[in-house]
């Protein structure tokens, strides 16, 4: 497939900090990509290189085979920062024509406002919608432009369960479509709904990039859930939690941690092994990385 944007050997600092350290990543046409980690990874670094609004200090970025930085080749894609200001005396529809006259083709405004549930505001002046609602709409916008590649930088961030879902349902419609999508999100549910493939990042680097499976399998993360009152120390547990009576590690030697439950001698019950969730996966690989630097 082709490479629809490309980070080739990227390095990106900001003063003495290193936000990107040599990453390679291609987004190719068709996919739909999650991006994950933690605060300052380099998620929203990585984005403003590809969409433009940032040069690299050292490397190569291609946006449509073209450079980030021609207005022309930009037309292909839409964007939603973290952070967005719309002017609040413009009325939803106003805007969406606003943000579609720039481009030389655009999505019909009806169809647009209501893949995104915004149809009963499309008279709403901007000042009066609900931060959730406003998320929305920047979201859209993304949109506007009938874009090949939207870059979609936590999209969600404020909205309620519903709206979320309801949105995830409006990035979906486009990606059937055939469109390419990158998002990152603080929602590791929101990746599992939705990306193909995963790209984990941490101190600037590339961590992991594969499948939503793959990844989970490359760090062999278990959980291991039992009901105990008290809990001995126990070798190799990543992270625990207490829910409902019961006991829930997360740990890479699932035989290691029974075996040393068992010699304790303390009372338990339900023994339960299952694999990971991604974001048991995710904490896993950069709890690693961490220790590793």
């Amino acid at each position: 497939m082709t490479a629809l944007a490309r980070a080739i050997e990227v390095t990106r600092r900001y003063g003495e900090v290193l936000a990107l350290d040599r990453v390679s990543l291609d987004i190719r046409a068709g996919e739909l990509v999650g991006l994950l980690g933690p605060n300052g990874a380099g998620k929203s670094t990585l984005i403003n290189l590809f969409v433009g609004l940032r040069r690299p200090t050292s490397g190569t970025v291609e946006l449509l085979g073209g450079s980030p930085q021609n207005p022309v080749t930009r037309r292909g894609i839409g964007v939603t920062p973290q952070e967005t200001g719309l002017p609040e005396s413009l009325r939803v529809g106003e805007i969406v024509g606003f943000v579609s006259a720039h481009f030389p083709e655009h999505t019909d405004k009806g169809e647009l406002l209501d893949r995104f549930g915004l149809s009963d505001l499309v008279k709403r002046q901007i000042g009066g919608l609900s931060g959730g609602q406003k998320r929305r709409l920047a979201v859209a916008l993304a949109f506007a432009g009938k874009p090949r590649m939207v870059f979609l930088d936590e999209p969600t961030t404020g909205l309620d369960v519903e709206a979320r879902r309801s949105l995830w349902d409006g990035v979906r419609a486009f990606h059937d479509e055939g469109g390419t999508v990158l998002l990152t999100s603080h929602y590791l549910e929101e990746i599992e709904a939705l990306a193909e493939r995963v790209v984990v990042v941490g101190q600037g680097r590339v961590l992991a990039d594969d499948t939503m499976r793959a990844v989970r399998d490359m760090v062999g993360v278990r959980r291991v859930s039992f009901a105990a009152e008290v809990v001995p120390e126990l070798p190799g547990v990543l992270g625990s939690e207490r829910e409902d009576g019961r006991i829930n590690l997360v740990t890479t030697d699932p035989d290691r941690l029974v075996v040393e439950l068992v010699r304790s001698g303390a009372p338990f019950s339900g023994l339960e092994i299952r694999p990971t969730t991604l974001e048991e996966a995710f904490l896993a690989i950069t709890s690693k990385e961490t220790a590793d630097v």
